[in-house]
């Protein structure tokens, strides 16, 4: 089974074929997506990139464009002061089903 590991969003994935990502939210036209992988993992041959493997990429087909992640809430106290604020934020995600490491 292949495996690669692909960079996007600041992050680093180790995807294989028909695996389903949540990844950052990705300004992109079309249903497909490819990546340039940094490293691929077949059986016992490893191909390290420098930074990418050359002739090597990851396609992915985007499952669902605009969805977003669960809230996350930030709270600042502070004892007998009256302070209190509470911020909550939610990151907006890309869902992508790669189909094909080649």
């Amino acid at each position: 089974m292949k495996k690669a590991v692909i960079q996007t969003g600041g992050k680093q994935y180790v995807v294989t074929e028909g695996e389903t990502l949540n990844i950052e939210l990705l300004n992109q036209e079309g249903n497909t997506v490819s990546f340039e992988p940094l490293l691929v993992l077949d059986g016992d041959n490893v191909q390290v990139g420098a930074p990418f493997v050359p002739k090597i990429t990851v396609t992915a087909e985007v499952v669902t464009a605009d969805k977003q992640a669960d809230k996350v809430t930030s709270i600042r106290y502070k004892a007998k002061k009256r302070v209190h604020t509470v911020r909550g934020h939610r990151q907006h995600q890309t869902v992508l089903k790669i189909t094909k490491i080649a």
